[in-house]
């Protein structure tokens, strides 16, 4: 299944990539959500093949997936993968300098299952895609206006 949205963001090229290449932050941020986030690489700064093993509890059972950085193209591109024992995804991350203070940026997930069961719960979900990318969106949407709110408070 897959699912793509474009948001525009009231910020430069730069500091939207950087703010989306921002590792620490977002691990900060799963773990606020209670999620457990270990890094499993010995990779020094910001460069593909940084791999995260990620364990957080989904309709009331514990998951764990390895997240890792795939591709790097500054500023324009952010690839990642994302691995479970039920499927596999994939996250592109395409940003477009508009002007000087506007940058677009397009999502792309894909999931593909790995198993009879999660073939399944993917099928489910095709049924209901209007609902889950309404949802998609928001929350897109939710992460891009917090980017441009921290860059309304850093000018």
């Amino acid at each position: 299944m897959k699912l793509t949205t474009r948001e525009d963001i009231e910020a430069p090229l730069d500091f939207v990539y950087g703010a989306f290449a921002d590792t620490g932050h977002w691990e900060r941020s799963a773990m606020r959500r209670g999620a457990e986030v270990v890094r499993s690489d010995r990779i020094q700064g910001f460069a593909p093949g940084m791999v995260w093993n990620v364990s957080f509890v989904y309709r009331s059972r514990p998951r764990r997936v390895a997240v890792k950085l795939v591709s790097v193209d500054q500023p324009n591109n952010l690839g990642f993968q994302i691995i479970a024992t039920t499927f596999d995804a994939g996250v592109t991350l395409d940003f477009v300098e508009l002007s000087s203070r506007r940058t677009r940026v397009t999502i792309t997930s894909e999931v593909k299952p790995r198993t009879l069961a999660a073939r399944v719960f993917i099928q489910s979900m095709k049924l209901a895609r209007n609902k889950i990318e309404r949802k998609y969106e928001a929350r897109v949407g939710l992460i891009c206006n917090e980017i441009e709110e921290r860059y309304r408070i850093r000018r």
